[in-house]
């Protein structure tokens, strides 16, 4: 059944293509943003070719833009915008990775990565806010307000259910490897290699989640602006625990 699930999948060109990130944004002011890394995971049997396109590619460096990931392994794509004029600020470039088997030209599946040039992260942060302010005050009906004792509460923050899956995700990448023979945890309790790159492909959506979440939670008053960056450092930690051990570059 399996085996005829993934031949129809490899037949219509579903296959899906695990991405991270899924959006890729550039400040004009901050160089350190001008070169980002996109990770494209293979958690399948089988070894996968792929190529990125590129809607804009007259603004963008792609150093390996084609090229083969082996089975179970993952690659960095690093990609660099080299033209940060105010006339390319907000409009919205998109990248295509498409993947096929090794032996086959017809691309088995493709995953789309939106990029965008702002001129600064903190003036982003600013029209988003004040966009957040007057939103709700065009095209409104206003009623008399009757004044009675009410419990007001800010936002609670990230939801318990994401937070929950990035705990079962982290413990689960702390589990040790098929194969790890010194290990003293029970052996029902070792997880595959390809268990681990689907976990950590979970791990980098709830973090993005996190993030989202949190920078709304310090915009209606209920946290610092450190938690900003609970998302961000969380998959600092994960990439030197385990990404450093485990992925194997091509």
């Amino acid at each position: 059944m399996h085996q005829q699930k993934r031949q129809l999948e490899l037949v219509q060109g579903n296959l899906p293509v695990f991405v991270f990130p899924t959006e890729l944004i550039f400040y004009a002011d901050d160089q350190s943003t001008h070169k980002q890394v996109l990770t494209l995971y293979n958690p399948y049997e089988f070894a996968l070719k792929f190529k990125v396109l590129c809607t804009t590619p007259n603004k963008y460096v792609v150093v390996d833009a084609a090229g083969a990931v082996k089975p179970q392994c993952c690659v960095d794509i690093v990609i660099r915008h080299r033209d940060v004029r105010s006339c390319h600020y907000g409009v919205i470039d998109k990248f295509r990775l498409q993947v096929s088997e090794q032996s086959q030209r017809k691309a088995l599946g493709r995953k789309e990565v939106v990029a965008t040039l702002l001129p600064s992260a903190k003036e982003q942060q600013k029209e988003e806010e004040e966009k957040r302010i007057k939103e709700p005050l065009s095209d409104s009906l206003f009623f008399e307000q009757s004044f009675q004792p009410e419990n007001r509460t800010v936002s609670s923050g990230p939801s318990l259910l994401t937070v929950f899956l990035a705990v079962v995700c982290i413990a689960a990448l702390m589990l040790p490897t098929l194969g790890d023979v010194e290990s003293l945890v029970p052996l029902y309790l070792h997880l595959s290699v390809n268990q681990k790159l689907v976990a950590a492909y979970i791990l980098g959506k709830c973090f993005k989640d996190l993030g989202h979440m949190c920078r709304q939670y310090v915009w209606l008053g209920g946290g610092s602006d450190g938690l900003m960056y609970i998302g961000s450092w969380w998959w600092c930690w994960f990439d030197f625990f385990f990404l450093s051990k485990h992925k194997r570059l091509l």
